[in-house]
């Protein structure tokens, strides 16, 4: 179908699902299923004012990328992936399927991911901390050699 005959409704689905990152191809099958609507991969890409193909974009679409682009860029809330809970649900699903196959090297892995996703491994945050859970003790290079020859008790 020609990008002309494309309604505002159908143009608006393009434009933002590419904003979103979603890739040609993935945008081709979404409007074909969710308006019935069969576009050529070529079409979609007019649609992307990031790319060489969407350089000609009217200012109104372009507007419109760049403030769903914005909006998707600030609000992770709405991927589910993005929350531990949900993270750890699918775990679980997979966990209990593996071991229902007998597949214990996968189910085994799986828990071990999980127990990571707890333990905050999958997190840019890290706590440092000395024996007990204590400060960490401060030395200075002098102080480690002195202990090193024993001279210092």
């Amino acid at each position: 179908m020609a990008a002309s005959k494309l309604n505002t409704e159908i143009r608006t689905f393009i434009v933002q699902s590419l904003a979103c990152f979603d890739g040609p191809s993935t945008v081709v099958k979404a409007v074909q299923d969710e308006f019935g609507i069969t576009v050529t991969r070529q079409s979609i890409e007019t649609y992307d004012p990031t790319k060489r193909a969407g350089k000609g974009l009217a200012p109104k679409w372009c507007a419109i990328f760049e403030e769903t682009r914005a909006a998707f860029l600030e609000d992770t809330s709405k991927i589910g992936i993005s929350h531990r809970a949900v993270r750890l649900r699918g775990l679980q699903r997979m966990a209990e399927k593996a071991e229902a196959q007998g597949n214990m090297v996968l189910a085994s892995s799986l828990l071990e991911q999980a127990a990571k996703e707890m333990g905050g491994a999958f997190t840019n945050r890290r706590e440092l901390t000395g024996k007990d859970g204590g400060a960490v003790e401060v030395k200075s290079l002098a102080d480690f050699y002195a202990d090193l020859s024993g001279s210092n008790p």
